[in-house]
């Protein structure tokens, strides 16, 4: 063999190495001839890269081989993305290919979200694209009608602050801070009553204590009474009262009926006016024992007669 046909041989094998390592980077195996590539179309591809990885289900099965912008009339600014899928896994036209952050730095993947129903999908079909919301853009999408509504309470709250400006003119803040010293004089003489109620009750809180104390005694007394009240046959000793009453009352029944010797003494008008002379003659009689002592004990050595009786004089209480 020449040396020149050894040259070209080994140029040959270092273009075709060139050639798979190209394609391999690309995603494509060229020694492979079960390989399916399938487009799909976005407005964005967040970032998706050529050779990022395609799975299904979660198991990687391709790669993205190519992306390139849609040279189509009415499609211009979108992107097409190509894979090669080195798996023969069935699935239909109607699946969709879904681009997905797959870390948190940022890293996007594909991934295919089989769909068994409809046409099963060949090589150099379009598959329909669908971009996941990363964390960020979720939490942008949260954020902006809160951003929004932020910024009509500023708004708001500006207005507020404008409105009361022009409220608290210069002779409005000095009724306020006059009101502020009168409020502070007011807390102040508040204060003094405060004191003043705890000087008080703490003076009169030894007769409060004392008062307490008598209460308590009074009426553990009370309770006592009640104990005894309880205790003692109140209903004999009402019976007992009833029947004295009635007693009483029969009693007084006869009298008044000049039943027995008070009835008869009190009723019978005789013997009232026979006492009532009687009371009388007694009288006189100690009147006249009194005025003439002499007719009632007499000694006489001469024979001297007594002085007679004379009423006259009796009533007219003179001494003969």
């Amino acid at each position: 063999m020449s040396k020149e046909l050894k040259t070209g041989i080994v140029v040959l094998l270092i273009i075709a190495l060139f050639l798979w390592g190209y394609n391999f980077l690309k995603g494509q195996n060229i020694l492979e001839s079960n390989s399916r590539v399938f487009y799909i179309e976005y407005n964005n591809i967040q970032g998706l890269k050529t050779s990022s990885p395609v799975s299904i289900n979660g198991l990687e099965v391709g790669k993205v081989s190519d992306i390139r912008f849609n040279q189509r009339e009415g499609k211009k600014g979108s992107l097409i993305v190509e894979i090669i899928l080195e798996n023969e896994f069935p699935f239909s036209k109607n699946s969709v290919a879904k681009i997905y952050s797959s870390s948190l730095l940022g890293g996007q993947s594909l991934a295919i979200i089989p769909n068994y129903e409809g046409v099963l999908a060949v090589s150099k079909d379009t598959l329909k694209g669908e971009v996941e919301s990363d964390i960020f853009s979720t939490v942008g999408e949260k954020l902006n009608p809160l951003q929004a509504k932020l910024e009509n309470v500023i708004v708001s709250a500006d207005s507020l602050f404008l409105g009361v400006n022009q409220v608290l003119n210069k002779s409005t803040r000095e009724s306020l801070n006059a009101s502020v010293k009168n409020l502070e004089l007011t807390i102040v003489g508040i204060k003094k009553t405060v004191s003043s109620v705890n000087n008080l009750l703490d003076s009169t809180s030894t007769d409060l204590k004392e008062t307490i104390r008598n209460t308590k005694y009074i009426t553990e007394n009370f309770s006592k009474v009640s104990d005894t009240l309880a205790n003692a046959n109140i209903g004999e000793i009402i019976r007992k009262a009833e029947q004295t009453l009635v007693s009483v009352n029969l009693l007084l029944e006869g009298v008044e009926k000049g039943k027995g010797s008070l009835g008869k003494f009190i009723n019978d008008d005789a013997m009232y006016n026979n006492l009532t002379n009687v009371s009388k003659e007694l009288e006189e009689l100690l009147r006249e024992m009194k005025l003439n002592p002499k007719r009632f004990v007499h000694f006489s050595l001469f024979g001297k007669k007594a002085k007679a009786y004379d009423p006259e004089a009796n009533k007219a209480n003179i001494s003969k």
